[in-house]
């Protein structure tokens, strides 16, 4: 098997917490704080700092405003982050293309 595509994985979206974030986001154009710790199980601190390396590295945006004089924060992917996520899916295809051939 060629590593290419194993080593093109990108490192911040490869950890289950923030492909299972980055992969939610994909499907929904926003979800709230709540939302994704409650759909993934994790504490306020866990996911806050998943939130933040993918923040960091571009790949999502978070606002933050009020509903019902409550505080809301949500979550959603910027279009760079679209992109990584679509280059990783491409790069993973090929991993699994390349492993079922290798059976």
């Amino acid at each position: 098997m060629n590593p290419v595509h194993l080593l093109q994985l990108d490192r911040v979206i490869h950890e289950k917490v923030r492909l299972a974030i980055m992969s939610m986001l994909a499907a929904t154009p926003e979800l709230s704080f709540t939302e994704l710790r409650e759909t993934l199980q994790l504490t306020d601190g866990n996911l806050t700092s998943h939130i933040r390396t993918l923040q960091e590295a571009g790949y999502l945006a978070v606002t933050k405003a009020y509903q019902d004089s409550r505080p809301l924060t949500t979550c959603s992917l910027t279009s760079a982050g679209r992109k990584a996520f679509a280059d990783y899916l491409h790069h993973l295809e090929q991993v699994v293309h390349e492993a079922r051939s290798a059976l």
